[in-house]
Formats: structure tokens, sequence, C-alpha cells
């Protein structure tokens, strides 16, 4: 289905100097916070109190309503009648907007006619998740002589988070028209797509939803965190095919997105772009804009005997006017961590309808060791507060994955990275 067609759309591709396209693979994904899902819960007769890390104490009945919802759903007991403590999360990442593990805690102490505290297993919680959708990308694009981008096309393929809260019968009448699932779209799986920052005067975006039977869910930076990697990743594609510099190739595309430009020539400047890295060593770049807030990365890697290792992580961020910059520091930092894991190491895979991975021996995390040196530098903004939890996470991957191209001449268009 169409998300956007602007100008000729695809149709301007033809009869282009060059002709680029490439397709990009990214796996299912689990949250996998340090703290297991658990929740506690005294369901009584009239009443329910639940002590619970959660994201989604309450909402529209239309997303489940919550955590309430799902006490009210598993007891009978109504809505206002449910008491929620929110304990501190111990790790969310979307996770905990979630309510299954709400839901078997409520029927548990429903059962046993006395509160229960419920704490699942390291192994329950990986093969049990609501994963980070699977995702395919087709993407093609043409060059005029000039370089210049004649046309773009995306098609993105994956499972929709918003379709599981929606009736069957509701995207036939009325998601369609308006709301979540507008045109049969699900704008949470192509989020950033669309709204590219570069000026493509002929662009075409649209969606296949996949229903594959894996369970889905939010995970931090939602679509954000497929779509940058596919788009960032084509971007260096299409400065290599016009025989330009990655960061003077999107310079030329970003001359009406100032604060998308800002970022860049931030994080090129403090990393030295268009200087020697050091030996041995080889940078990649790559710029998102979700959330509000506008980041540019560029990652400086090694890859010596097939290991690849990344060394440093300068990240520029304008997240409009700064409340708190320790707090803006910290956000993207931890925010690299979990995109960098993902990139390296995460890859959910399923035999037999059930899910191999159980534990942290076979989905791996990140290591001190393995850990950058990550420098971040705010842009002075004046602008209203965007985010600063999530968008940090969707340009780590594509910026090492142009490094890993820099260093080996080898296109990465497949997570995790594997040299």
């Amino acid at each position: 289905r169409e998300a956007r067609k602007v100008g000729l759309g695809a149709e301007a591709i033809i009869g282009s100097a060059k002709l680029v396209d490439a397709v990009y693979e990214l796996p299912y994904l689990a949250h996998a916070t340090m703290e297991p899902m658990n929740c506690t819960a005294d369901v009584r007769s009239d009443a329910v109190t639940l002590w619970v890390p959660t994201q989604f104490q309450t909402g529209p009945k239309l997303l489940g309503g919550g955590s309430r919802g799902a006490a009210s759903r598993a007891t009978g007991v109504a809505m206002d009648k449910i008491t929620v403590h929110t304990t501190l999360l111990g790790g969310g990442f979307g996770r905990r907007s979630e309510s299954d593990f709400v839901t078997e805690a409520c029927e548990v102490s429903k059962a046993a006619g006395a509160p229960v505290k419920l704490a699942w297993s390291r192994e329950d919680d990986i093969r049990h998740d609501q994963y980070r959708p699977a995702a395919r990308h087709v993407l093609r694009a043409g060059l005029g002589a000039d370089g210049g981008v004649t046309g773009w096309y995306h098609h993105i393929v994956c499972p929709s988070i918003i379709a599981k809260f929606i009736p069957g019968w509701v995207p036939n009448v009325v998601a369609h028209l308006a709301g979540p699932l507008k045109g049969g779209v699900d704008g949470n799986a192509i989020e950033g797509a669309p709204e590219v920052p570069y000026a493509i005067s002929n662009l075409e975006v649209r969606y296949t939803q996949a229903d594959l039977g894996v369970p889905v869910g939010f995970w931090r930076s939602v679509g954000h965190s497929h779509t940058a990697f596919a788009v960032e990743c084509f971007v260096d594609e299409l400065a290599g095919a016009a025989g330009r510099d990655p960061v003077e190739f999107r310079r030329g595309l970003l001359a009406g997105s100032p604060r998308n430009l800002a970022v860049l020539n931030l994080a090129a400047e403090r990393s030295g772009w268009g200087t020697p890295a050091p030996a041995g060593s080889f940078r990649g770049v790559a710029l998102h804009p979700s959330f509000g807030s506008f980041v540019a990365q560029v990652a400086e890697i090694s890859v010596e005997g097939g290991v690849l290792r990344v060394h440093r992580v300068v990240c520029a961020v304008d997240c409009g006017q700064v409340v708190h910059p320790d707090t803006v520091v910290a956000q993207m930092e931890g925010a690299i961590v979990f995109g960098l894991t993902a990139a390296l190491k995460g890859r959910i895979t399923l035999e037999k309808g059930r899910v191999k991975q159980s534990n942290f021996h076979d989905y791996r995390l990140l290591t001190m060791r393995e850990m950058p040196v990550v420098e971040v530098y705010i842009v002075p903004s004046l602008f209203e507060p965007g985010g600063v939890g999530e968008p940090g996470t969707p340009p780590i991957a594509p910026a090492v994955a142009n490094a890993v191209f820099a260093a080996t001449g080898t296109r990465i268009r497949k997570l995790p990275i594997e040299i």
C-alpha cells in the first residue's frame, strides 16, 4: 500500500544516468531488559492492587487499557477499582508497555486467593518476548548526470505492531480511513521512511504488512530502529555511486533542513571527518531525526582478522531546549549501547515454532570491554524539547555498517553485522 508519494515517485527513476538498488534485512529482536518481567498482584473480589514495573499503567481501550485493563480482563474487577503502584523498571525499552506478565500475575493471585509475586526466568523472558518485528527493505533510486537523486523508491515489508490491538473488523471499516492503520499502513512500521530528511523531489514509499504469527511489540525507537538502517546505508551507497564523500553528499541534500545539517556538521567536525583516522581505523556516518530530535553519529571502527571492533562514537544531538544536559548525554550513551548491541549481536531465530535463544549465552549483549568511547555534543537550541530516550538508537547501526564498507569495501545489508 502507498504510504507516501511525492512528484512522480518511482517513475522518475526510469531513464536516470545511474540506477542503484539494494535490499536490507533485519531480524526479530528481544528486549532483554536486565530485570526480567515481574509483577506482584493482590486480587480480591472487589479490588485489585498491583506493584509492577510498567510503562503503560492505563490507556485507551483500543490499545488494551494498559496494566489496569489487563488486570480488569483477568479478574472481572472494574478498572476504577484497580490500583497500580509503579516500581522502578529495571529496563523497559518498550517491553513493559505490554501487559502479558500482569495478566499472568492476576490470574495466579485470583486462583490462589492470596497476593502473588511473579518473576519470569531469563528463559521465559527471552522466549516469550513481544519482539521487535523482522523487516525487509527494498530500495531503488536514480542518479542524474550531476550525481543528484532523480527518484527514490522504498518498499518496507514487516509485521504490524498496532494491528494486534485492533479487532479484525476495524481495519476493513475504520482504520483504513483514519487512525493507527490509516490506508492500511501501520505508521509505526514505516516511521522515518516517508519523512526522509533529504531533499528528494520524486519519492515513493510503500508498505506490505506481513502477518507471520510471531508476537511483536514496541522496541526502543520502534520503526525508526530499522528504517534508519536501510535509508542511511542506502544513502551511503548512492554517495559511492555518485563518486562523492558520504558527508558531502548528505550536505548537498540537506540545504532545506538546517537542524539535520547542523548535527551532521557538528558530528563531522568533532569526529575529525576529512582528516586521517588513527592507523587501522575507518569512519562511517549516519543521521536520523526521530521523536522531535535530530541526531548524527560517526562511528570509528577497525577490522582485524575478521573481528570488528567499534572504538569511538561521536554523537551530535539537537533535542530542542535542553532541561538537563547530563540526562541528554546519558540517554544518548545508553541508546548507542542498546543499538550497537543489536547491530553487532542481536538476532532471534525460530525453529519448529519455538524461539531458539534462551539466555545471554546465545542472545549476547555488548560487554564492558567491547564498549567504545562515546562523545556526545548537544546543539544549543531554543526549539521545543524533543525526545532523548530513543533518538540515539537508530543512527548507530548504519554508521557502523558504513564504516565497515570504508574498511573492507563490502556493503552491509543485513543485521547483525557479520564480517
